[in-house]
């Protein structure tokens, strides 16, 4: 199976982040499923692919040609594809993937989450998605998301396709049972 890991690329957050995501990385090699990623090499990005490859995973990373100097293209990649741009880049991932797991991040993460989620709801694929936040750092965005459910621009069935979690092993179980 291949899991989608969405994360960080920001140099700026703290060694816990980029424990999770070596540990995450790391968690679904030993469990015989390879990572699809970004492609990036620095923060949780890379730890999450040194983790997998640490553990002899195999690693797919997807990244825009114009990201290759920022993300710094990870050349340690199981394999590798360079795409155009974003759009490109996130429809590549939803087709390889076969699952979900969004980790702690900035807007890019929080947009890679919400456009897969929306394509689960509306249809367009029945893969499933988790969120691995341990650390609590999305409560403020699980209580706006619950505000928009109450006043019924959410609808009813919609939290349900997301998994929250706290363990890793929890993200990985859905995921993977989901199948």
């Amino acid at each position: 199976m291949r899991i989608s890991v969405y994360c960080a690329s920001s140099t700026a957050v703290s060694p816990e982040n980029l424990t999770l995501g070596f540990q995450l990385g790391a968690a679904i090699a030993q469990q015989g499923h390879e990572l699809v990623w970004g492609g990036g090499a620095i923060s949780v990005m890379g730890e999450v692919a040194k983790g997998a490859r640490e553990f002899g995973g195999k690693t797919i990373g997807v990244i825009p040609e114009r990201l290759m100097n920022v993300e710094f293209i990870d050349h340690d990649s199981t394999e590798l594809h360079v795409v155009a741009d974003m759009r490109e880049r996130k429809g590549l991932i939803e087709k390889l993937a076969d699952g979900f797991i969004a980790l702690p991040g900035g807007i890019g993460t929080l947009e890679e989450f919400f456009e897969i989620w929306v394509g689960r709801y509306l249809g367009f694929h029945n893969k499933p998605i988790a969120v691995l936040d341990p650390d609590n750092v999305y409560k403020t965005l699980r209580v706006a998301l619950d505000d928009l459910t109450t006043k019924n621009f959410m609808k009813p069935g919609q939290h349900e396709l997301v998994n929250w979690c706290t363990e890793i092993e929890a993200a990985l179980n859905h995921v993977t049972k989901q199948l």
